[in-house]
């Protein structure tokens, strides 16, 4: 079963290479680059203090928001909550909740289904984990009474969905599978002291696998909240800065949720939702804690480095996630003005884990290389910079700091329980001060 999967994963490249710019996969043909300063101005002047800081770091998000990722929505003006379901599950050791969340007073339009699982016997308001999962809330509770997602999804039948729609046999199937590439300790999260908070992503913006579905289908779901888009501009919201606005909308909620410690949440994602956690916790200093897993291009890996995946791939295949004006680099990184250090600087003083592993098309050097060239910035804010040490091994926590580290895996692409392991201690040392 390993083996088919690693088949596939190499055939979907090969393919996705007939129509783009081919992968480079050989370190020595990487040209040499040139990354901007994280602590210079656009004009020049440098950054000396943390208010030069604050105002340097809403340049750099002005810069993704009209070059790569689109503008990131402005937060609604109703957010309501109704409680679905409320129930003790995990042998009465944790309490569950169901809450649906609407955006219009007559709570019509676009709704998220969101799950907060939390430890029974805590006697304050806990930290927690906040994500978007894939596939519904229901493949990670075995309990009858978690609402399968009605959200728009991939056709997948080996994954339970057909016709665009998860299936009830997909129920619990997240923590049954130990084989599986991404697996979800839900006991030990809730062991350790944390709430789990997540809701499915294609109820924010549907997925579609090839682009010309996706101009009809992305732009649904929470787009029907904003302006219609301009076909004119450059610079339209696109399917990841929707998914971050959705988790910044779960902490929202988390805010109004007396047993959940709202300054106290850890946000993360794997994968095209690892950007997406990126993305919100640079947008949204109200998250002290992000950690992006296997992020891929576009996310963490520096795009300027040419290994791996790259902008012509990402232009082809994921037309949704980036904007048009993404596209003038294809073939032409060298003249970005920016690269994804930028990106990762912007979580400072805050702190940052990147989670990677050994596939080359996801450069998880590259992701080493980012965090390094961001160091900088929380070393000026007096935080702990990222250690100064070589790409570690596989496994290695040398690269781990205090306030921003690095740590990567082998085995396949998917969120497992070493990366929970390395997410919880990360936390923790924020949490327990």
């Amino acid at each position: 079963m390993v083996h088919t999967r690693r088949i596939l994963f190499v055939l979907f490249f090969i393919v996705l290479s007939a129509f783009a710019r081919k992968p480079n996969y050989d370190e020595s043909k990487v040209k040499p680059y040139k990354l901007e300063d994280p602590l210079t101005f656009v004009d020049g002047k440098k950054v000396k203090t943390p208010d030069d800081w604050a105002r340097r770091r809403r340049e750099i998000l002005e810069i993704f928001q009209r070059e790569m990722y689109g503008r990131m929505p402005p937060p609604p003006e109703t957010l309501s909550l109704e409680v679905l379901e409320e129930g003790k599950t995990m042998d009465g050791f944790a309490l569950r909740k169901q809450v649906r969340m609407r955006f219009k007073p007559d709570k019509s339009g676009p709704k998220i289904d969101w799950i907060i699982v939390r430890p029974a016997y805590a006697e304050k308001p806990v930290p927690a984990i906040l994500f978007l999962n894939y596939r519904g809330n229901q493949e990670f509770f075995v309990d009858p009474e978690v609402r399968v997602t009605d959200g728009w999804l991939k056709n997948n039948p080996k994954k339970f969905v057909t016709d665009n729609r998860v299936s009830e046999k997909s129920r619990g199937v997240a923590c049954t599978n130990p084989n599986a590439p991404s697996t979800f300790p839900l006991g030990m999260l809730l062991a350790r002291g944390y709430a789990v908070v997540t809701a499915c992503y294609g109820e924010i913006s549907p997925d579609p696998k090839f682009p010309e579905s996706q101009e009809k289908l992305a732009y649904t779901g929470v787009f029907s909240l904003w302006p219609p888009r301009d076909p004119s501009r450059t610079d339209n919201t696109t399917s990841l800065n929707a998914w971050a606005w959705g988790l910044m909308r779960g902490l929202d909620m988390l805010e109004r949720e007396p047993a959940v410690d709202a300054k106290r949440v850890a946000v993360t994602g794997c994968s095209r939702l690892g950007k997406a956690a990126l993305l919100a916790g640079a947008f949204d200093e109200r998250f002290p804690v992000v950690i992006p897993n296997q992020t891929g291009g576009g996310g963490a890996p520096l795009a300027k480095r040419d290994f791996g995946e790259n902008i012509s791939t990402e232009m082809k295949s994921f037309t949704h996630w980036y904007c048009k004006a993404y596209g003038k680099y294809v073939d032409n990184e060298d003249a970005m003005p920016f690269d994804q250090h930028l990106l990762l600087a912007a979580v400072a003083p805050r702190r940052l884990l990147v989670e990677g592993f050994n596939e080359p098309w996801f450069d998880s050097k590259g992701e080493y290389l980012a965090c390094r060239a961001a160091s900088c910035v929380w070393n000026l804010l007096g935080k702990s910079p990222m250690p100064d040490v070589p790409y570690p091994k596989d496994l290695a926590t040398d690269a781990i700091g205090g306030d921003l580290g690095y740590y990567h895996r082998p085995g396949h692409h998917g969120i497992n329980d070493w990366d929970w392991l390395r997410i919880l201690d990360f936390a923790d040392r924020t949490f327990a001060k």
